[in-house]
């Protein structure tokens, strides 16, 4: 599989098997790696699968080749930039005028380790596509949400989530950046994200699961998109063949959608030594991670930098 020429992997799952036939899933980042092997697992179990793409061409070709497999497969493609705060707005606001309206949200999409870059907003490139553009969709979905049939919010981390910390004082690099460091930081930022949006939702009542998921180390395209140099050669080649497939990578994260059993505010990750690769299992977050005050700080910075008040509704909350 190559960026250019996906083909589904359709390896068998290996986490349970429910029907999803009537049910909408939202991918971003659907066309490619982890995001690829999860729309095709879905599609796969009668699921409906909203493929959230920055290129749209690119999306319909990933659908074309998915239907060849999976002739039945209800497949929608949608306009998606997570670094950009207007194409958020537009996608979600599509989807609440035309629907389908969503069931469930998997912030999968990612960056990895380029050059410094500020998007037209300022922010860090990773920081506003990995966990800004995360963080203001899922906010501008949550009602959406809430009266979706058993509804979850899926934040993909990383197990570089455990290496990081977040420099509030320096978000952008502009006075130390580290491609790697900052990619670290943006995965940390998921899993605050997601483990205080869980403690809210509690909170208020509210049925939407948030859980967390990473993959291990996954052979994805992720590192030969945006990565610097010694990145691609560390992860794109040197340690390639220590990685699993996509199909298996995207597994914990299927299970954390799909899976009756499980639990909001959990992680789920490979069992494998080092988490590095297998079925997917329950696993512990960093301590930082699971830190009530950077959760809360978190959660205000982000609602500053993408101007977004995010607050959750009531479940009795029409949204018609």
């Amino acid at each position: 599989m190559t960026p250019d020429n996906p083909t589904p992997d359709l390896t068998p799952d290996l986490t349970p098997d429910p029907d999803l036939h009537g049910r909408v899933f939202v991918v971003t980042g659907a066309t490619s790696g982890l995001g690829l092997a999860t729309t095709t697992a879905l599609a796969r179990r009668g699921a409906h699968v909203v493929l959230a793409v920055r290129n749209e061409a690119k999306g319909h070709h990933t659908t074309a080749h998915l239907k060849t497999h999976l002739p039945d497969a209800r497949l929608d493609v949608r306009h998606l930039d997570l670094a950009d705060p207007h194409s958020v707005h537009a996608f979600a606001q599509h989807l609440r005028d035309h629907g389908p309206h969503p069931d469930v949200l998997i912030n999968n999409a990612g960056v990895m380790a380029p050059p410094r870059t500020l998007t037209p907003d300022g922010h860090e490139l990773q920081l506003a596509v990995n966990h800004l553009g995360h963080f203001a969709l899922t906010a501008h979905l949550i009602d959406l949400l809430t009266h979706g049939r058993d509804p979850r919010i899926v934040t993909v981390t990383s197990a570089n989530h455990r290496r990081a910390r977040i420099d509030f004082d320096d978000l952008t690099g502009e006075r130390t950046y580290s491609p790697m460091g900052h990619y670290n930081q943006s995965k940390l930022a998921n899993a605050v994200f997601a483990l205080e949006l869980h403690r809210r939702l509690t909170a208020s009542h509210n049925p939407v699961r948030s859980l967390l998921a990473h993959p291990g180390y996954a052979a994805t395209h992720l590192p030969h998109t945006t990565a610097t140099t010694p990145t691609r050669l560390l992860y794109g080649h040197l340690l390639r063949p220590l990685a699993q497939p996509p199909a298996r990578g995207a597994q914990p994260q299927l299970h954390a959608a799909t899976a009756p059993d499980a639990q909001s505010g959990e992680l789920y990750a490979p069992r494998g030594i080092a988490e590095l690769r297998g079925t997917p299992a329950r696993s512990t977050p960093a301590p930082r991670a699971l830190d009530p005050a950077l959760g809360q700080r978190l959660w205000d910075v982000s609602q500053d930098l993408t101007g977004i008040p995010f607050t959750l509704p009531n479940a009795n909350t029409n949204t018609a």
